[in-house]
């Protein structure tokens, strides 16, 4: 059972990473790629919010706040991808979310021990630390790869990008808990929804972005 899911936890991971590689080669591909997940997600967090909200308003509210976070993550990506500085940067913050989520995924499955929280009874401390050791390691790798230049400050971009990916899984966990859903949606073999696979990235990358930019 393990083996099956953890097949097509990485052939889905494989596809995500050309995916990834496309929509930075190619305008099309990218507005594409917004569309479609900004669309999906909203979709799947509707379905969320109708389980869990029972009075109108908050319904209503929750689902503005989200088709609005989601609006303003699809412009800001759509500005920042125009300029190559910028396009370099969500690059390596979204491989870094990547990586944060299969470090979790690989640690946890490896090392197991203790559950980090109840909100997400899989989660593991073992995990947690795979998820901080990966990404440290992917956004370091990268930028030296580019620049030839090591800072520690790039370790610290990878850690917090990993704090707010697994922040945004923790969040998204603690809906599906609420309107008692194993997953978001089926869209992708092995992972669900698109909120299962996405949650990270959609606090891991403005929010590293900020970090970032703090920092430098």
């Amino acid at each position: 059972m393990i083996e099956n899911s953890l097949a097509k936890r990485t052939i889905t991971a494989v596809f995500l990473i050309f995916l990834v590689f496309l929509i930075f080669n190619s305008m099309y591909f990218m507005v594409s790629g917004l569309l479609i997940i900004g669309i999906i997600s909203i979709l799947e967090f509707l379905n969320l919010t109708k389980r869990i909200f029972k009075k109108k308003i908050y319904y209503l509210v929750s689902n503005f706040l989200y088709i609005f976070f989601i609006s303003l993550f699809s412009i800001f990506f759509f500005i920042l991808y125009n300029f190559a500085e910028s396009k370099f940067i969500l690059f390596i913050l979204l491989i870094g979310c990547i990586a944060s989520d299969i470090g979790g995924f690989l640690f946890g499955k490896i090392f197991k021990g203790p559950k980090l929280t109840k909100i997400s009874p899989n989660k593991t401390i073992s995990g947690a630390i795979g998820s901080f050791i990966l990404t440290c390691i992917a956004v370091s790798g990268l930028i030296y790869h580019e620049t030839n230049l090591f800072n520690f400050s790039f370790l610290l971009i990878g850690l917090m990008t990993s704090f707010f990916c697994q922040c945004g899984d923790l969040f998204f966990s603690y809906l599906k808990r609420k309107a008692k859903l194993k997953d978001t949606g089926n869209f992708l073999p092995g992972h669900g929804g698109i909120l299962d696979r996405l949650d990270g990235i959609f606090f891991g990358i403005p929010l590293g972005f900020i970090i970032l930019i703090l920092l430098f």
